[in-house]
């Protein structure tokens, strides 16, 4: 299925231009001469793509549309294509999430390797973001008193603590640690702890007695090593 390169652009013969260039490379392409005609696409439902973006549009202007669909909660990669880029406004637009800033006339191979590096990190944001919202769907799993025992197993407490402060038996926070690490998939402890910190539960002023170990993978998977249940 080819990629699909959204042309946002009031110049009509650009678009027509930068469109036949892109389709040559294997782009499907989808032009707009304004910012307010996209945004009334996106409403309807846009799907996937990367945004081809000018500065200065009639209306709406290229960075506030991007800071329109980051409100929108849009994940779409953003490479701003204009002949009028301005270093506050370039720094505004990288800032704000753009992927890049090029400035026309632009080679035909810089656009393409700027859009497939757009595409690559949108790619992995997307793998991360699935991942945390199942781990996340896997953690609101958890009874109340198992993140009780997970929250005292992520900062490294022994049974005998939880145990202690929870005010039940050392047998019970075994059963428990058992439901913990069934529940959310992982098998050692390290893999919880980065679990709760990629999940915002851990937080690292608590986290004294025993340092927070990574054990993802660059890719956001955890690594199956030994079970460390004890």
């Amino acid at each position: 299925m080819r990629q699909l390169i959204h042309i946002v652009d009031d110049d009509p013969s650009f678009r027509a231009a930068i469109g036949r260039l892109l389709r040559a490379s294997d782009y499907e392409i989808a032009e707009y001469p304004s910012a307010d005609s996209f945004l009334e696409q996106v409403r309807t439902g846009i799907g996937t793509g990367c945004i081809l973006l000018d500065v200065s549009l009639p209306g709406l202007s290229g960075p506030d549309l991007q800071a329109r669909l980051a409100e929108l909660g849009s994940s779409l990669p953003i490479v701003f294509l204009t002949g009028h880029g301005d270093v506050p406004t370039i720094v505004r637009a990288i800032k704000a999430g753009a992927d890049d800033f090029l400035t026309k006339p632009v080679s035909g191979s810089a656009l393409v390797d700027s859009i497939e590096r757009a595409f690559q990190r949108y790619y992995a944001d997307q793998t991360q973001r699935e991942w945390l919202s199942d781990a996340r769907s896997l953690f609101d799993k958890l009874t109340p008193r198992e993140r009780e025992v997970f929250d005292h197993v992520v900062r490294g407490k022994l049974n005998k603590q939880t145990a202690h402060a929870l005010g039940i038996t050392e047998r019970t926070i075994k059963a428990h640690r058992q439901h913990i690490f069934d529940k959310l998939g992982a098998r050692t402890v390290a893999e919880l702890v980065s679990l709760a910190e990629r999940l915002g539960v851990l937080l690292h002023e608590q986290a004294t007695d025993n340092p927070p170990v990574s054990s993802l993978s660059p890719s956001g998977k955890p690594h199956h090593g030994r079970p460390d249940r004890g």
